[in-house]
């Protein structure tokens, strides 16, 4: 309701930099910040901006298991017992890349209407899938459901480094130098993508598994700092 709230999570530095704008924090496909998207990243030094993972969007799945059957039953097929020994947790996680099985979910991420010869899409009922050895498709997300939000968003895209301090309390700063990303398509994030340059990255989870199920969505397709600049016609970094 317009009110400043305390965040301390060790996710707040894209809540708190939207504060310090006027920002109220919102699911809208639409640019943050006087017609750009803002995207915080974590540096360890505001010198090193090319060696951060940076999360350009978080969408949810269109299609698959996920969609047809529902959360709940996607992470109990293909989600793994808690690997630090969480008692009644499954999580679903992991760097998946095209063509890669990941060893843990025995899933592979696919491009299905994109031509990697010629970075077009050739279908427009195109989408990323996430596929079993089998085929069968435990995710997906249409070309359809994406490209606009991408182009919208992402035409004008400012990335603001940060540091964190924990203690006493946590607390962040920002950096004068920012990457700025003007001209994007979303054909250039699926080239990207190809290369395995952004991949997919989730941090799904379920919690009290036996009992009252409680489950976080967080599908995340994530870049490198350092490859930004294959994702727009112009890219440069700024001293502000």
């Amino acid at each position: 309701n317009g009110k400043l709230l305390p965040c301390i999570s060790s996710n707040c530095g894209g809540y708190t930099l939207e504060a310090e704008l006027g920002i109220t924090p919102n699911g809208y496909s639409e640019p943050d910040y006087l017609g750009w998207e803002l995207k915080q990243f974590g540096v360890k030094t505001f010198d090193s901006l090319n060696s951060s993972i940076i999360t350009l969007m978080t969408p949810e799945p269109t299609g698959g298991f996920y969609v047809s059957k529902g959360v709940e039953a996607f992470i109990r097929k293909f989600g793994y017992d808690d690997k630090t020994g969480r008692a009644d947790r499954k999580n679903f996680g992991g760097v998946h890349k095209v063509g890669e099985t990941h060893p843990t979910t025995k899933l592979k991420i696919e491009l299905i209407g994109f031509s990697s010869e010629d970075g077009k899409i050739r279908n427009a009922n195109g989408k990323i899938a996430l596929l079993n050895n089998k085929g069968d498709e435990a995710a997906s997300w249409s070309f359809a459901s994406l490209l606009k939000h991408w182009n919208r968003k992402h035409n004008q895209a400012c990335y603001v480094p940060s540091l964190s301090e924990k203690l006493p309390e946590r607390k962040y700063k920002y950096g004068d130098k920012v990457i700025l990303g003007t001209g994007t398509d979303f054909q250039l994030f699926l080239s990207e993508m190809n290369k395995g340059n952004i991949y997919y990255d989730p941090g799904i989870k379920m919690e009290n598994i036996s009992s009252a199920p409680k489950i976080k969505r967080r599908s995340q397709f994530r870049i490198k700092s350092s490859n930004l600049k294959y994702l727009y016609k112009e890219n440069e970094v700024v001293a502000l």
